[in-house]
């Protein structure tokens, strides 16, 4: 194990005014936890992005590190579920919010955080899907806990061309499902479309404005990851018993909704809190990934860079204009 490696750091030099650079740090910088990791791969996501520019509501004290995913290998480990040499992967918890993130080459982590990488997949495939995949796969969970399959009818992804949404799309087209995308990134329509999408449609046409308590019936399922009014649009043009799960902001977050799409048409609003799921729901989900979910154009859905050009796609992804996963070369 090495002792010093590189990671982006993020520094508070004035009050309210961050600086982001790439730094040497040492494995003793690290909190002293269960198992220590070295990082091959991570990615960026619209939390590391926020960590990335001094949000407080994601990271409390600066300098740090970002980076809520993370995969590589074990090099040191108090724990027996987990010895040298061992592929892992670690999502969420509070990896890259509190705790020094994945943007390191090293990180240092509870046990129970731990995931062993699955069998078949590669330490790069695992975080080209990672948080994203991850949040992706507990929306599918969720719609078929509620009934909602393949034969339920039309299946609506809202900002489709983002990390969750094209792998939401994907996910959902492998699993069987006839999707359609909104997007405000209609000329990306080939790329949704190369995905398994059926239809686009313009984010306009899911942002109604009429005030209406409901809507013409269109959705058996969603999943939403830009909040807003749209996400009130949605369960208003929900079908009888339909299902909406929720995982983003990004539009806004917050909504006005009445309560007939729940007592009239019986729709079900489902929050998706990925950082905190139970370790048998993860173990469950990526054994999907692996499987039934698993996409055969993931390369598609993903650039790669080198952790000293990660700066300029926090940028990218803050205004809006990502498309897809970025993934970042650790070593």
């Amino acid at each position: 194990m090495e002792d010093n490696f590189l990671a982006m750091v993020v520094e508070e030099i004035q009050p309210n005014k961050f600086e982001r650079s790439i730094k040497e740090r040492k494995i003793t910088d690290l909190s002293e936890s269960d198992v220590i990791i070295q990082v091959h791969y991570s990615s960026l996501n619209y939390k590391d992005a926020l960590s990335a520019s001094g949000h407080k509501g994601i990271t409390r004290k600066y300098p740090h590190t970002p980076g809520i995913d993370a995969s590589g290998v074990v090099v040191n480990s108090k724990n027996l579920s987990f010895k040298e040499g061992d592929e892992v992967l670690v999502t969420g918890y509070d990896l890259g919010m509190n705790t020094s993130g994945g943007f390191g080459q090293y990180i240092s982590v509870p046990a129970s955080w731990v995931v062993k990488k699955p069998d078949g997949m590669t330490l790069r495939e695992v975080m080209i899907y990672g948080t994203a995949g991850f949040t992706a796969g507990i929306g599918i969970y969720e719609l078929q806990k509620h009934n909602i399959f393949p034969n339920s009818g039309k299946m609506l992804v809202t900002g489709a061309t983002g990390g969750v949404g094209s792998l939401a799309v994907a996910m959902l087209a492998k699993a069987g499902y006839s999707v359609v995308c909104s997007t405000g990134k209609v000329d990306k329509s080939d790329y949704l479309k190369k995905l398994g999408a059926s239809e686009v449609i313009t984010r306009q046409e899911v942002n109604d404005k009429s005030g209406k308590p409901l809507l013409p019936k269109k959705w058996a399922g969603a999943i939403d990851t830009v909040g807003g009014n749209t996400l009130s649009t949605i369960l208003k043009s929900a079908e009888q018993r339909g299902c909406v799960t929720c995982s983003g902001l990004v539009e806004s977050p917050n909504f006005e909704i009445n309560v007939y799409p729940f007592i009239i048409r019986g729709v079900s609003l489902i929050g998706i809190d990925s950082a905190e799921r139970p370790m048998d729901i993860r173990l469950q989900i990526w054994e999907n990934i692996q499987t039934v979910w698993r996409i055969d154009n993931i390369e598609d859905i993903s650039k790669e860079v080198e952790l000293d050009k990660l700066t300029s796609e926090i940028d990218i992804i803050l205004a809006g204009n990502q498309v897809g996963r970025v993934l970042v070369k650790m070593r």
